[in-house]
């Protein structure tokens, strides 16, 4: 079952990378196209993320309804729903790196393959960013409790309350 596990992930991969391909997510112009709403815009990208969004509501409502998972005990879908300071700052960096280089990580592990400079610099960027947040949340964890201050909360179910 471990051999089998590992060909789906890899055949998932697969048809995701061919889709970013052809959908022209692994081409940086063509996203921050999509970005300028001032200038020329693109809308192109939108049908893909609109077809996306449609595959994954409809699916997500069937599979849940199976017992399980074929590879895992359970589903693992996350219960938070509370909007918090991290979640937002992530997010705001996200937004801003694939408005400024034209990649999320999934189009700039791809385009990898194109062996652009553009892309190995954005790769790089991206797990220096990810190593970086690592050591200072490792770092964060650690610090005394009297330190740390809650983050403001709005939960998603009740978005007009805000706890403080």
């Amino acid at each position: 079952m471990h051999g089998m596990r590992i060909v789906t992930m890899f055949g998932s991969g697969l048809v995701f990378g061919l889709g970013l391909v052809v959908a022209g997510m692994t081409q940086p112009a063509k996203v921050v196209g999509f970005l300028d709403f001032t200038g020329k815009w693109d809308p192109s990208l939108a049908f893909v993320m609109v077809g996306a969004i449609l595959v994954h509501w409809v699916l997500y409502r069937f599979i849940l309804h199976w017992p399980s998972p074929i590879f895992a005990s359970d589903f693992g879908i996350p219960k938070r729903r509370d909007i918090d300071k991290r979640l937002v700052l992530g997010s705001a960096v996200f937004g801003l790196g694939w408005g400024l280089a034209g990649y999320c990580p999934g189009p700039g592990l791809v385009s990898l393959g194109s062996l652009g400079a553009k892309s190995f610099v954005f790769v790089a960027t991206m797990l220096t960013g990810m190593l970086l947040f690592s050591a200072f949340d490792s770092w964060r964890q650690k610090k005394p409790e009297a330190e740390k201050k809650p983050a403001p909360r709005i939960d998603l179910m009740d978005a007009g309350s805000i706890d403080a």
